[in-house]
């Protein structure tokens, strides 16, 4: 199943309301589909869960009240393999109206500077927040918010992301060509 954005496993998600040990895989070769060696090693600790942990995990996860977002991260947390990144992806799948990837550059749009150990809980709820009071003045989601801000960074670094090859913190970056007017 090509894993566009996230668009069919969101979808699944929500339809649904559980997350399969399988489809918490694509959701690793989606993050990590440009680090092998990580999407490797995560896949190795995903593949260690057992399905029964993963769908009762993902179904508590899924039906928990809209503001309990510290409860929903550290529950996905408990899976093996699952880092905050990985679980502010799925739930960016699941509900992108309210969630956005854990991104270092929409930290740094948002926030500023990352600070020691960036990719936490907390700190993740800080962007979180950060993008829903951004997404609120733009009437936006959270996630177009996110991928705004990810989008922005790396045009004016110069750098052309292949939105399909995105992954958490950085994208796959080609060098941008700009075309010059002949004199």
């Amino acid at each position: 199943m090509a894993c566009s954005g996230g668009t069919e496993l969101g979808a699944r998600f929500r339809r649904t309301k559980i997350m399969s040990k399988a489809n918490l895989a694509k959701v690793v070769e989606w993050t990590f589909k440009d680090d092998e060696a990580k999407r490797l090693r995560v896949l190795e600790l995903v593949a260690r869960n057992d399905e029964g942990s993963v769908l009762r995990v993902s179904s508590q996860v899924f039906n928990l009240p809209v503001d309990d977002d510290a409860c929903r991260i550290n529950c996905l947390l408990t899976l093996q393999g699952v880092s905050p990144v990985l679980a502010s992806v799925v739930l960016a799948f699941f509900d992108p109206k309210r969630y956005g990837v854990f991104d270092v550059y929409a930290w740094r749009g948002l926030l500023g500077n990352e600070v020691p150990n960036l990719f936490s809980t907390m700190n993740y709820l800080k962007l979180l927040a950060a993008l829903r009071k951004t997404a609120g003045k733009h009437n936006l989601d959270v996630r177009t918010v996110e991928k705004g801000l990810v989008e922005k960074k790396l045009d004016e670094t110069g750098i052309i992301e292949n939105r399909s090859k995105r992954k958490s913190g950085r994208g796959t970056a080609k060098t941008k060509t700009r075309k010059t007017k002949k004199r």
